[in-house]
């Protein structure tokens, strides 16, 4: 990554790059070439868009130690035990947050998140690249705008709907796995978004595809789940 930065490139074609390689860009186009000759026109594509409804999912992944469900892994076919490992998302420290913020009415600053945060900038941290409390008070006051647009909006925003976006296909979206029974568990980023999804009980959320057992594949789960109610 070093190397690449000192490379005399233009400052938008060096941007490009050095997020191309932060989302695994090259890993995930082989990815998709394996699956395609594997599943046929069906098989998952990374980064791909799925829209589950946001009410029915209730549970977490808490697979094994050493193993991470993170972004990378979008559109790895996994099998074996994986999904069966899980833990209520209401216990989660974001989500708790937010129910907090949104549903109770405290201020940002009562929340387990905020107060997590702060710990982490008197650490000499930069928890979502924020390295003061201001910062951390812009941050959560972009939420509370967020949250306000999508109730009234009534659906949250594709990722390349959002301004300036670059994003591929759904890369930076809430993060769903598919289980082996289709159900949609939860691991890894976009937790603000669920949460606002999740607490506003929208029928329906733009989701970035994580990883997939065989038997959802096999019972055409992540079809169904591929095509959204809105068109969008």
């Amino acid at each position: 990554m070093a190397a690449i930065s000192h490379l005399a490139l233009p400052s938008g074609v060096l941007k490009d790059i050095l997020r191309a390689v932060e989302a695994h860009r090259p890993q995930k186009a082989l990815r998709d070439r394996v699956n395609r000759l594997r599943f046929g026109a069906n098989g998952p594509l990374s980064d791909m868009a799925i829209f589950p409804d946001p009410r029915t999912i209730t549970e977490s992944c808490a697979p094994r130690r050493g193993m991470r469900l993170r972004r990378q892994s979008s559109g790895r076919v996994l099998s074996g035990d994986w999904d069966l490992s899980r833990k209520p998302v209401s216990g989660s420290r974001k989500y708790t947050s937010c129910r907090m913020r949104w549903v109770e009415g405290a201020d940002w600053e009562e929340t387990p998140v905020f107060q997590d945060m702060l710990a982490k900038i008197s650490r000499g941290e930069a928890p979502d690249e924020c390295r003061t409390i201001e910062e951390v008070r812009e941050r959560y006051a972009r939420l509370d705008r967020i949250f306000a647009e999508t109730k009234v909006r009534g659906r949250l925003l594709r990722m390349h709907e959002l301004p300036n976006a670059y994003y591929r296909r759904e890369h930076g979206a809430v993060l769903v796995h598919l289980a082996r029974d289709g159900s949609c568990l939860r691991s890894g980023g976009g937790n603000h978004r669920f949460a606002i999804a999740k607490l506003l009980e929208l029928p329906e959320m733009p989701a970035q595809l994580g990883v997939v057992h065989p038997d959802a594949l096999r019972d055409e789960h992540l079809a169904r789940l591929s095509r959204s109610r809105f068109g969008a």
